[in-house]
């Protein structure tokens, strides 16, 4: 009896546990995207060996599945968009005036010329659906308590990512580091956030930095300028015939 009650607690334990873990990924999501809708402004840096480059852009959520974004500079770019609707990722170029939907081949190409894929935007609002997510420890970073979460694919997620591992910070659930391993569980690379701000009255990290393990020298930095939430956005904002339109 004794035994079968330790088996009992065990696996309570383990349950709270991963409520706890799936919980705790949901506010933080909430507080990046807001309860139905975020706009922001930001510079995207790309940084290469030889050579850097910077991008001004703004763009626009509604939910988990739209996305939209506009380039204001350089110039070369200007009045590029780039949307998703759910599963979906659609471009619009103004120099050849076409608005084109990218098929599945093109989903692991980069964004925008950044160390993110088309691929990684389109899955990053599955985060709790598509993964089993644990608590597997807690650290200390930048003198903020947090989180380590442990996310394994369920077998039938689509998915690109064989593991991730994330820190969320225990007071304002900012997601301070990321760990993205591929399918033979090697890192692959790191995103870290920096430059704690209080946007619309939330505390997030204003500077994104993304690390591919694999390319030295190569990194990408997200700096928000503008981060607002839960604001009124018109719906035909996310729909491709209106993607020439954004400015």
């Amino acid at each position: 009896m004794h035994k079968l009650l330790l088996i009992f607690l065990f696996f309570l334990t383990f349950n709270i546990y991963a409520q706890d873990a799936n919980e705790i990924l949901k506010k933080s999501e909430e507080k990046i995207k807001g309860i139905k809708s975020s706009y922001q402004e930001m510079m995207i840096k790309i940084v290469r060996p030889k050579w850097s480059k910077e991008m001004i852009m703004k763009g626009w959520s509604m939910g988990e599945d739209y996305f939209a974004s506009v380039v204001l500079s350089p110039a070369k770019e200007k009045g590029i968009v780039f949307l998703k609707r759910e599963n979906e990722v659609w471009n619009y170029i103004p120099s050849i005036e076409r608005t084109i939907k990218l098929p599945p081949s093109m989903m692991m190409q980069n964004w925008m010329g950044t160390d993110f894929t088309n691929d990684d935007l389109v899955q990053r609002s599955s985060i709790t659906d598509d993964y089993t997510n644990t608590i597997i420890g807690n650290e200390t970073i930048d003198g903020l308590d947090c989180w380590i979460i442990e996310l394994i694919p369920n077998e039938d997620a689509a998915v690109v990512w064989g593991k991730l591992v994330m820190w969320i910070d225990k007071r304002d659930y900012m997601q301070l580091k990321t760990q993205f391993f591929d399918e033979y569980d090697e890192m692959v690379s790191i995103m870290t956030g920096k430059a704690i701000k209080n946007f619309d009255g939330k505390k997030l990290p204003a500077i994104i930095e993304f690390v591919p393990l694999d390319k030295e020298g190569n990194k990408t930095i997200v700096e928000r300028l503008v981060w607002k939430f839960d604001i009124d956005i018109n719906e035909r904002f996310f729909l491709p015939n209106y993607m020439k339109n954004l400015r």
